[in-house]
């Protein structure tokens, strides 16, 4: 008696487990059905095998279609596996299509998956596409607060800018993004300062350097369209010119030292050699002089020099001494 009883309570459990889940699938169906954008069971169910969130995919596919756009549920199923943002997508896509902006689903979702992981969104791009930004150049973010230029005078000049863009749709996939556009903004910015004759130029019209940069066409390869760069402020900044004028007579200076320190060294070394000369001649001169008695020596053995030829010049020797303590009475005998 207890058999039968069990299994028919696994057989209810079981009948009320499918009935729920005939139920969830039946309400989506349902809401598919009465709005216009019908889906079969089957349909759902195989959704529900491969792990997709049938319901959102339904809720996204009605959302479209009641604002006249269509989209199959395989091409959102695809959207989702590939790992984009369902939602967003359809809302980016209803908003391009309020808004006059040519946008098919498959730029959509090619936007969706390239702002993956940035920060950004499919929606937040349309958005920008029709309400401009606007990009602050320098970013705050990067620790500078001026871009900053050195004109033809040597004087710096700083600026901040206020570059309002307007999302490029058809250029977004694999454009380059806002760091782009305020570097290419930065560097016209300088060059422009750099090729004013002075800085008084540059402070009585601003507008000479957005309208310089502006016409570069910076633009090119972004995802966005430049509309306009205004200058918010510009200020001076410090003699550069003066500074590397003083850092370069600092160096042609230490130049000159060095110069003039490897003469004085040459100098010496030659002053030292000539004292070294003078020594060699004066050992010379010694050495010829210890010949001298020698000689004389070697000239008595020999006869050619007498007793007397001696006591002369010993006198005529006596005499040049005298001389010559007369001449120069300071000299120590």
């Amino acid at each position: 008696m207890n058999l039968p009883i069990i299994l028919v309570v696994i057989i209810a459990v079981a009948a009320l487990i499918l009935f729920g889940i005939i139920i969830s699938f039946f309400s989506v169906w349902l809401r598919a059905r009465l709005a216009g954008a019908p889906v079969s069971m089957i349909n759902l169910v195989a959704m529900r095998l491969r792990q997709v969130p049938y319901a959102m995919v339904v809720d996204a596919r009605v959302t479209a279609k009641k604002a006249g756009i269509e989209i199959s549920n395989d091409d959102i199923e695809a959207h989702f596996l590939a790992g984009g943002n369902v939602i967003p997508t359809v809302q980016a896509l209803i908003a391009a299509q309020k808004a006059g902006i040519e946008l098919n689903w498959q730029r959509a979702c090619a936007i969706d998956l390239a702002t993956k992981g940035s920060g950004k969104s499919v929606v937040e791009a349309v958005r920008t596409s029709v309400d401009p930004k606007v990009i602050d150049c320098p970013n705050p973010e990067s620790g500078r607060t001026t871009i900053d230029g050195v004109a033809k005078d040597g004087i710096q000049v700083k600026v901040k800018a206020r570059v309002t863009v307007r999302t490029h749709l058809d250029r977004f996939v694999g454009g380059a993004k806002e760091e782009t556009i305020i570097a290419r903004v930065g560097e016209g910015i300088v060059s422009t300062i750099g090729s004013a004759e002075n800085y008084k130029i540059v402070l009585e019209s601003p507008d000479s350097i957005s309208k310089t940069v502006l016409a570069r066409g910076l633009d090119v390869g972004t995802a966005f369209e430049i509309l306009s760069i205004d200058i918010a402020d510009v200020d001076v900044g410090e003699n550069v010119g003066a500074k590397l004028q003083e850092a370069q007579a600092e160096a042609n200076k230490s130049i000159a030292q060095a110069q003039a320190e490897i003469r004085r060294a040459a100098a010496v070394a030659v002053e030292q050699e000539m004292k070294a000369r003078v020594q060699e001649m004066q050992a010379k001169v010694v050495e010829a002089e210890a010949q001298v008695p020698l000689a004389m020596a070697e000239a008595f053995r020999a006869g050619r020099l007498g007793v007397m030829d001696y006591y002369r010049m010993q006198n005529i020797q006596a005499d040049s001494d005298m001389r010559s303590s007369i001449a120069r009475p300071d000299k120590k005998a």
